[in-house]
Parts: structure tokens; C-alpha cells; sequence
């Protein structure tokens, strides 16, 4: 379902995206769209788009058409969600350690909704750093 949702293909696309949008979350996702997790993401990704249309704002980028950004952002794993907002990047405490991407596919709807309200309303009160609606340790499937 990736060829539904915007590409930036280059990083004057990335920068305007994200430098454009002054009321909405942008969420881009980076990665492959022949990734099987991906693949799963941009299903996800693609079903919410109409739902979230008025607080966020996705977009998919092919991080092997545009290299300069794995280092910049620590793109080390093979699909990642990242948040911003007001030309600032969100962080967002999912219980994993890292607060910088979402690093697996979401499998639910409600739940990639429930995230990006949070990043959402964070971003309003002027948060950079938001606790996610869910905990997703591994500390309580033991």
C-alpha cells in the first residue's frame, strides 16, 4: 500500500514537508517499500491517513534514495516512524529505551491513531518529549 501514500524523494522534500506544516504532526516513515515490515507499516499507515488528515500529515521515504539521512538520524534499522512537529522533531517514550522512532510495525489502527494524538497534543502544549498511551517493554510479557 506504500504507492497510496506521498514519496519524498530527495531532501529539500524532507525539509519542506517538514518546515511547511505549522498546525499538523508530520510523520515520516523511513525504510524500504519492498520490507515485509514496511510493508506491514505502510498498510497501517495507509488505512489511518483519511482519519488523522486534520492533526497529522504521512509521508514515506526510501532511505536508499536518500543516504544522507541515515546518518543523520541514526537510521540503523530497516523501518522507522518518526514525529515532527512545528520544524521540531518529537520524541516520544514508548518504554523501549528509545524515544527518537518507532523502530516495528504497529499492527493496529487504534493504536498508530492513539500515538500520533499524543505526539499531537504534546506538540500543542509545547512538549518535546511525550509518555506514549501504551507501554511497549518487554518487561510485562515475562
Amino acid at each position: 500500500m506504500s504507492y497510496m501514500l506521498p514519496h519524498l524523494h530527495n531532501g529539500w522534500q524532507v525539509d519542506q514537508a517538514i518546515l511547511s506544516e505549522e498546525d499538523r504532526v508530520v510523520v515520516i516513515r523511513f525504510g524500504h517499500d519492498w520490507d515485509p515490515t514496511c510493508t506491514r507499516m505502510d498498510d497501517v499507515l495507509c488505512r489511518i491517513a483519511e482519519k488523522v488528515k486534520r492533526f497529522a500529515v504521512i509521508y514515506l521515504v526510501d532511505i536508499t534514495e536518500m543516504p544522507c539521512f541515515n546518518q543523520m538520524y541514526e537510521l540503523y534499522d530497516p523501518c522507522i516512524v518518526m514525529f515532527f512537529c512545528r520544524n521540531k522533531h518529537m520524541l516520544i517514550d514508548l518504554g523501549t529505551g528509545d524515544n527518537d522512532t518507532i523502530t516495528w510495525a504497529v499492527q493496529d489502527e487504534q493504536e498508530m491513531i492513539d500515538i500520533m494524538q499524543t505526539v499531537y497534543r504534546g506538540a500543542r502544549k509545547g512538549l518535546r518529549l511525550v509518555m506514549s498511551p501504551k507501554d511497549y517493554s518487554t518487561k510485562y510479557r515475562y
